[in-house]
């Protein structure tokens, strides 16, 4: 095993080290801000709502991501590809990229899993906790703001912590739709160079590093989670 080989390319890992987390936070922010709808979603009381909520996250899951990816990058970008509008326009740039298509899907999936945990985390928060809050005069959303769901993501930190780092793993099935991501670097080092355990070595240890880094924050934020009272 010669690590040097690796020396050649640090800038190349460095890209796909920050495509990796650049998939990472785009798809956890409005991945998790899905979430939360399809979660309240889930718990509407309003019966077409609860039913499209749950065939949502029962697509989603019962479905792989790569074939998800799939759909969605030569599915949806061929059909984006065969309007002549949308190759002319500004937003053609982003659409021809399969870096969104990739995001997209991420989001959606972690929409669906992470809305299923948060719904479980709703329905564990304690009935008196909710109860308290309406005796104090708060609003049904004002409750679900500041009480419900900030008590239920902190019951949930050291989970959803846990659908971090599988979101983390997941994005390195962007190389399979040419976008160059931390694996898509390996492979094209592993092209260049015909060594296959240099580069996989690198970047094991690059995913166990940023593995670490997601596990302590979250370690952080369940200590810092508050559930605001009115005064």
């Amino acid at each position: 095993m010669d690590l040097s080989v690796l020396s050649s390319y640090g800038s190349l890992l460095l890209l796909g080290v920050l495509t990796t987390v650049k998939l990472l936070v785009i798809s956890a922010v409005f991945g998790f801000a899905l979430a939360i709808t399809v979660a309240f979603a889930r718990l509407s009381t309003n019966p077409v709502i609860a039913r499209v909520s749950k065939a949502f996250t029962e697509v989603i899951r019962g479905t792989p991501l790569l074939v998800q990816i799939y759909l969605i990058y030569y599915g949806v970008g061929s059909l984006f590809a065969g309007w002549p509008a949308l190759r002319d326009s500004v937003l053609w740039p982003f659409l021809r990229d399969g870096f969104w298509y990739v995001a997209f899907a991420l989001v959606i999936s972690v929409g669906a899993y992470v809305g299923e945990v948060l719904r479980a985390g709703l329905r564990g928060v304690p009935k008196g906790e909710i109860e308290a809050a309406r005796a104090m005069g708060m609003r049904p959303s004002m409750i679900a703001r500041r009480v419900w769901l900030p008590r239920a993501i902190q019951i949930l930190l050291p989970t959803l912590a846990g659908e971090t780092v599988m979101l983390l793993k997941s994005t390195a099935l962007a190389s399979t739709v040419a976008v160059m991501d931390v694996l898509g670097a390996a492979n094209y080092i592993r092209a260049q160079t015909l060594r296959t355990y240099e580069p996989l070595l690198a970047i094991a240890v690059i995913y166990v590093v940023l593995a670490f880094v997601i596990e302590r924050a979250f370690g952080r934020l369940e200590r810092r989670v508050p559930v605001r009272m009115p005064r």
